[in-house]
Formats: C-alpha cells, structure tokens, sequence
C-alpha cells in the first residue's frame, strides 16, 4: 500500500467495494495467466507423449497453496479448494485437447 492509499478502515463502502472490484479482476487476470502457462504445460506433454495427470506436481502444488495460505493468514482448506478445481480444470482442458 502507499503512502497516497487509504487504510481499509478509513474506507467507505463504496470505496471498499471498489477495491473488492480491482482485486477481483487481478484474481481473474491470474486465473487467466495460470491456464496459459497450464496450456503451454499440456502442450509439451503432448508434444514428448506425457501422461497428462502428474501427482507428485500436483501434491507440490497443494503443498504450496497450504504454506500459502497459512503465511497470507488464510484458510487452508479455502485456499486448497481453490486450487484443487484449478488443476482439475487443467487437467480436464488437456485431455479435451488430446
């Protein structure tokens, strides 16, 4: 935050929609991003003939979304969630593909 942004608690409710607003379109911008470079992943394992499902990646990610979560003090079952239909989004985008 800088010095010229408001504190949340300084904030009225249309200033603090408006900021659920932009931090909801960075969480979109992400999401696109992530299925990109997913995209891109699927492509080369296509391309080397890879399985598409990869546990041990997938047990690093969730690994990672927990130490996440507890380092942004968010729930870790709300994070893993998220991240669970993310790559099951994935995963499912690159076998339509094949």
């Amino acid at each position: 935050m800088t010095q010229n942004e408001a504190r949340p608690e300084e904030m009225n409710l249309d200033e603090l929609r408006e900021e659920i607003e932009d931090i909801d379109r960075e969480i979109v911008e992400l999401i696109a991003r992530r299925t990109y470079v997913a995209d891109t992943v699927a492509q080369v394992k296509a391309e080397k003939d890879l399985p598409t499902t990869d546990e041990s990646q997938e047990e690093r990610v969730m690994e990672r979304a927990g130490t996440n979560a507890a380092h942004f003090e968010v729930d870790s079952n709300l994070v893993k969630a998220i991240f669970r239909l993310l790559i099951e989004m994935n995963k499912a985008e690159q076998r339509e593909s094949r």
